[in-house]
């Protein structure tokens, strides 16, 4: 089904190796957790924390970086159709693919607050993480606006807009997936980036 009233050109990439700042990371086959917040000091993956807020929380995807601006300063005025941009991946590894494009991002100096990340399939680590803390301090994260905010796509009438969305095609069934491209496209400012096999997804527009 049209998600816009003029068809939107869909950019479509296979992640591979980065050839710079993606270097030094520690392969995606290794990690036993996914990427999680603070300065980049030591190693990923960092140990468990206590509380809902530290450094070490569990699957959180990118870190944030010193001297990035609020995402109110750097937040464009919502454009009439974001761009697409589609990122090839299978329904497992698209939450691990989603958490590369989002440590990309802000390398290029997007701000944590701009980007908000959403599920088809289970929920990604860092927000079943948050939810154990409770529904309220999970969604005051995004209303803080401070760091990527990680939801199911089920729930995506409670979030807010966002220059940079990303969906990670990650599992659910046709419909529920095809009902979540328009609704991620609808939270995008600027640029949705779908993660997810190319052949589902082209067959969902």
């Amino acid at each position: 089904m049209p998600l816009t009233p003029e068809e939107p050109q869909i950019y479509e990439s296979v992640p591979g190796t980065r050839a710079s700042a993606g270097a030094s990371r520690t392969p995606q086959a290794s990690r036993t957790a996914a990427p999680v917040p603070g300065p980049r000091q030591a190693p990923r993956p960092a140990p468990p924390r206590t509380d809902s807020k530290g450094p070490s929380t569990p699957g959180r995807p990118g870190s944030p970086r010193q001297g990035n601006p609020p995402a109110s300063a750097k937040r464009a005025s919502p454009a009439t159709t974001a761009r697409i941009h589609l990122v090839a991946a299978t329904d497992a590894t698209a939450v691990e693919v989603a958490d590369e494009e989002v440590d990309k991002l802000l390398d290029e100096g997007r701000a944590p607050g701009e980007i908000l990340l959403l599920t088809t399939g289970g929920h990604h680590p860092w927000a079943e993480h948050e939810l154990t803390f409770g529904e309220d301090s999970y969604w005051r994260q995004l209303t803080d606006a401070e760091d990527v905010f990680c939801a199911h796509a089920s729930a995506v009438d409670r979030t807010t807009q966002r220059p940079i969305v990303l969906l990670a095609v990650n599992g659910g069934t046709d419909p529920e997936a095809a009902a979540a491209l328009p609704a991620a496209l609808e939270k995008a400012t600027e640029q949705l980036i779908v993660c997810g096999d190319p052949d589902r997804v082209r067959g969902l527009l």
